[in-house]
């Protein structure tokens, strides 16, 4: 004990003098992490327990577009589905279109500050016209309040738990803003306007077992949280319009000319991009049907929501998707001619179908019957089965968002995090998977170097890490604007390549990432069911990495200390020391070089820091150390590489 004593004083005396570490192992590695233990409804394993359970909305709409007032009115049946273990008395329903009412809470905030989500003009937001509950074999109009992008609705009997159900029938009517918080929108080109219609019909809340109603409003950062159903939907508009929408097309043969149809049918069966209308048949009424309106219907299954978009100026093209199973789907774009350029929208289809089968070989198979992308004023958002992309894309642009765009089919679409609060979990989980498919594609033809590319240049990680970056564990609409493209992208996607490559290698990785889509497909995981769930899979405790990326905004500063030789003689040997200056752990590659050229590498794993900021291992040289390299790979976000050299004098 007294030894134990004595050397711990010499090693105090050791550090006086030197840089001070704010390292603290005991936060680090605290054992407390998880805030609750698993139940019934959520295991500890990171699975959906016995008892897990979530709502259920389907819906049934039929609207029209309104071209000369670009407007659409139409009626939504929502029958939900009551699977908690509670009486609901009342009901939540998300009215998105009211973040463009001047006088809205978005409007309020957003709008002032500018940026991509603010609103260029104002709309009315959701007109609600009617609304009609049908329970229990008696229809009623309810009490009602709508409080910004949310509704309430009252019923008169509490909907029954475990299994209760309702219709309700609401019809609903909005102005298309031209520049939807670049969700939505339309574009004008010069063959008409380009429709692009999202957030469109009143839709539930999520009702879970973490929080109940989770009804935070809608401000613009902030995406969605949505049941799962079936949904059909039909969109009628002029005949001379072609109308792209989620899910499957279910009466081509009454939207279509006949020539377009043939075409429509060969793209099904050909993997080359076959053109359905193209460029000159857009100005020829001899293409269009001989009939005032069209109405186009859609049906997609176990989905939480749908888009469409809607143009007379669409070039339209299609090729047929390969799934693993043997399945097929449809790649569509739709695009007008002022998208076609080199390596423009004509490469939409083949970059859709390329991004479709990577995901599905890699991760979990698609589940949509087609993958539709759009060409118009939004930059780039996604819906189950349909994309909005910037029609002024080309190349690596293109590429880029259409296929960060269809990544978002599983992150979130397929597994249903919170986006309104953990933006992370699906921006973050869908720019990590994007790398792999684009080093994929056409061998790598779009995989280009910039500091974007290197998170780990020094530049990127005193941006990621300075002071002022927000943390990924922050809602959408608390962090800065400026700070959302590291805190929900670059930095979540930096973690996930860093627990792949640097703590449990890839094949641990690959299995527990997959394992988490396959357990939380078409249901609503929490950031722990996440951790849980992958530490669970890859046998590893990773409570200290979960902590310092994800719940706190740690940084990495290891260096190179010293070397002791053995008894001061070089020959037998030395100790070098490396200590970690900030607050994140992790493991660390060490490269040692002798003056007789001898080369050392140690690759040290994180339980080094367990007991200090220090640690010093022994180097079986039989040379003066000539140079001690920290990190030589540039692996690590290192936030001073200035000191992780140390160089014989």
């Amino acid at each position: 004990m007294k030894k134990l004593v004595f050397s711990a004083w010499l090693l105090l005396l050791a550090g006086v003098g030197q840089a001070q570490s704010v390292y603290n192992a005991r936060e680090a590695f605290n054992p407390q992490f998880y805030p609750y233990p698993g139940n019934d409804f959520r295991s500890a394993s990171g699975e959906p327990g016995p008892r897990y359970w979530q709502n259920r909305a389907d819906y049934k709409i039929n609207c029209t577009l309104d071209t000369v007032r670009h407007g659409v009115t139409g009626n939504v049946e929502i029958t939900y589905t009551n699977n908690s273990p509670d009486n609901l008395k009342f009901l939540w329903l998300q009215l998105d279109q009211n973040i463009y009412r001047k006088d809205s809470r978005g409007s309020a905030t957003t709008t002032q500050t500018g940026g991509r989500w603010a609103n260029a003009s104002f709309t009315e937001g959701d007109v609600i016209s009617a609304i009609t509950v049908e329970a229990g074999g008696k229809k009623y109009k309810p009490e009602y309040n709508v409080a910004d992008t949310r509704m309430q609705v009252w019923l008169q009997d509490a909907l029954k738990s475990t299994g209760g159900k309702i219709k309700l029938s609401i019809d609903f009517s909005f102005e298309v803003p031209e520049y939807g918080t670049d969700r939505m929108g339309r574009l004008n080109t010069k063959n008409g306007w380009v429709y692009e219609i999202a957030q469109w019909f009143p839709r539930m809340a999520v009702y879970d077992d973490i929080q109940g109603w989770n009804v935070l409003p809608y401000l613009g950062a902030g995406e969605f949280y949505l049941e799962y159903g079936d949904i059909e939907f039909s969109v009628t508009a002029p005949s001379n319009l072609i109308i792209v929408g989620s899910g499957d097309l279910q009466n081509p043969q009454d939207c279509f000319a006949s020539d377009q149809l043939k075409r429509y049918k060969d793209a099904q069966n050909s993997d080359k991009t076959v053109v359905i209308r193209g460029d000159k048949e857009i100005g020829d009424k001899k293409t269009w049907l001989a009939r005032p309106a069209v109405t186009w219907k859609f049906k997609i299954q176990n989905t939480r929501d749908v888009a469409w978009a809607a143009s007379r100026a669409f070039v339209l093209d299609a090729a047929r998707i390969n799934l693993p199973s043997g399945k097929k789907s449809l790649a569509v774009s739709a695009y007008p001619v002022e998208s076609i350029k080199k390596d423009g929208w004509q490469r939409s289809t083949e970059m859709v179908k390329a991004s479709i089968e990577h995901y599905s070989s890699k991760w979990f198979e698609y589940p949509y019957g087609a993958a539709v992308n759009v060409a118009g004023i939004v930059g780039g958002m996604e819906y189950p089965g349909i994309v909005f992309c910037s029609y002024n894309s080309s190349g690596a642009g293109l590429w880029g968002v259409t296929d960060h765009e269809f990544g978002h089919t599983w992150f979130p679409m397929i597994v249903g995090s919170n986006e309104r609060k953990y933006a992370w979990m699906d921006e973050g989980f869908n720019t990590f998977i994007n790398d792999f498919s684009t080093e994929e594609f056409n061998k790598g033809e779009f995989k280009q170097q910039s500091f974007f590319q290197d998170p780990n240049s020094t530049f990127m990680v005193k941006y990621t890490f300075n002071d002022k970056m927000d943390g990924l564990y922050n809602i959408p609409d608390v962090i800065q604007q400026d700070n959302l493209g590291i805190a929900a992208y670059m930095k979540p996607s930096q973690m996930l390549h860093l627990l792949r490559d640097q703590v449990i290698g890839a094949k641990r990785f690959d299995a527990a990432f997959r394992e988490y889509i396959q357990r939380w497909a078409y249901k609503h995981p929490t950031p722990w069911d996440f951790f849980h769930t992958m530490e669970n899979v890859a046998g590893e405790d990773l409570s200290w990495f979960w902590r310092s990326w994800v719940l706190n905004a740690w940084k990495l500063d290891v260096a190179a200390k010293g070397v002791k030789y053995t008894d001061k003689l070089p020959a037998k040997g030395a100790d070098v020391t490396i200590e970690n200056l900030e607050k994140m752990p992790m493991p660390v590659s060490v490269l040692v070089k002798e003056t007789n050229g001898k080369e050392h590498r140690f690759d040290l794993p994180v339980e080094i820091w367990q007991r200090g900021s220090e640690w010093t291992f022994h180097v079986p040289s039989t040379s003066e150390i000539a140079e001690v390299t920290v990190d030589p790979d540039k692996k690590l976000p290192d936030l001073n590489r200035d000191n992780n050299k140390y160089i014989k004098k």
